[in-house]
């Protein structure tokens, strides 16, 4: 028999004009709320204002860059001496990361450095973390609905997480009209990252019948959906599946787990300072070409190798499609959407080796369907440097 289990934030509101229901939600949880926005904090005025109207106290904290431990303890502190007692995170996967990581802290003592992997000290919470809501304006991480915080440090040059089971927000509230300003270009970088993160979480060595049904019907969403979303970003539909995509991902991946993609791009982000989206891009096609083929030469018909066929019939809409078709409709998408090559995002052909042990480490390799040697993490790199197949 097989056992699994699955958890997400407390509670999911999804459509179009759901943003207007935070602020009498917000009243049910607290009286003063720490409100982390994104570079513009402007974009959030209307919801601050809604929000005061119901009698809850705002502080306001802008993060207009990807979270760094700096950041994020300086949140912190300004929540405290705030009395703040729950967060709401309006903005882009950053914003959503930073505010569950002060929503933890609120409630537990010391620092993030406390509760950080790899690099910190690793302290389980002890204590639930503050009510949170997480309202995104980007369609990519998925971030809403997963249980951890990607913090950058800049010291040691690598991403690394908070984790704990009580970082789920309390209230995830998905508008797909927030996304509509979106670039072409940041709809691509999000957008390719919901559909690694799909990708990942089907093929991974942790995937329940349950998150493979949300990843199915996620990457069905983000097929015929990300270029009209890309090309026309006034698309509403497209943006409304979008968005849907993007969601199914993080409940996917916050179950199932994630793979190489993710294994390389903490890593690679914390190196280059690059984007996460276009990092995760960069790499896709060149780990699914890889993982295929150690699949293959493990003379194993895994169950993995299996999924890597039907995924490449979903993404293709050919039922006798091979899983090399799967990868080359990857690298089409990639092209068409104006992804660059890591060469272009910063990584230099020296860092190749401390990318590949680093990666190694990563929480995230840990789901991916097969291990792969240091020859093989290498020629990913090299591929995905050089953006050829």
């Amino acid at each position: 028999m097989m056992r699994f289990e699955f958890a997400t934030a407390t509670r999911i509101i999804f459509g179009p004009r759901t943003a207007g229901e935070v602020a009498p939600l917000a009243a049910e949880m607290g009286k003063s709320a720490f409100v982390v926005t994104g570079r513009t904090p402007g974009r959030a005025a209307a919801l601050l204002e809604d929000i005061e109207k119901h009698r809850v106290k705002t502080t306001a904290f802008s993060v207009a860059s990807e979270p760094t431990t700096a950041i994020v303890n300086a949140a912190s502190e300004k929540a405290r001496a705030a009395g703040s007692d729950m967060v709401i995170a309006i903005g882009g996967g950053s914003v959503l990361d930073a505010g569950k990581a002060v929503a933890a802290l609120l409630t537990n003592k010391g620092e993030l450095e406390d509760y950080l992997e790899v690099i910190g000290r690793g302290r389980p919470l002890t204590r639930t973390a503050s009510p949170c809501i997480a309202v995104p304006t980007t369609a990519g991480t998925g971030a809403e609905v997963t249980r951890n915080s990607v913090i950058a440090s800049p010291e040691y040059h690598v991403k690394v997480s908070m984790r704990s089971a009580s970082m789920l927000p309390r209230l995830a509230v998905v508008d797909p009209e927030l996304t509509l300003t979106m670039s072409p270009v940041l709809t691509a970088a999000t957008g390719l990252d919901a559909v690694t993160q799909l990708i990942e979480a089907f093929v991974s060595r942790r995937a329940t019948p349950l998150t493979d049904g949300i990843c199915v019907e996620g990457i069905r969403a983000a097929r015929c959906s990300l270029r009209p979303a890309f090309e026309n970003g006034s698309d509403s539909g497209a943006r409304r599946r979008m968005s849907m995509a993007s969601l199914f991902g993080g409940m996917a991946l916050a179950n199932a787990g994630l793979g190489a993609v993710h294994g390389f791009a903490g890593p690679i982000g914390g190196m280059t300072g690059a984007a996460h989206g276009a990092i995760c891009a960069a790499i896709l096609p060149h780990v699914c070409c890889a993982n295929i083929k150690a699949l293959r030469n493990s003379g194993v018909d895994s169950p993995a190798a299996r999924k890597y066929l039907s995924l490449a019939r979903l993404l293709t809409a050919n039922p006798s499609a091979s899983a090399e078709d799967g990868v080359a409709y990857l690298g089409d998408l990639c092209r068409a959407l104006g992804v660059k090559p890591l060469s272009k995002l910063g990584l230099k052909r020296e860092d190749f080796p401390s990318a590949v042990e680093k990666a190694k480490k990563a929480s995230s390799m840990k789901g991916n369907p097969v291990e792969l040697t240091d020859t093989e993490l290498l020629w990913i790199l090299e591929a995905a440097w050089a953006g050829k197949l």
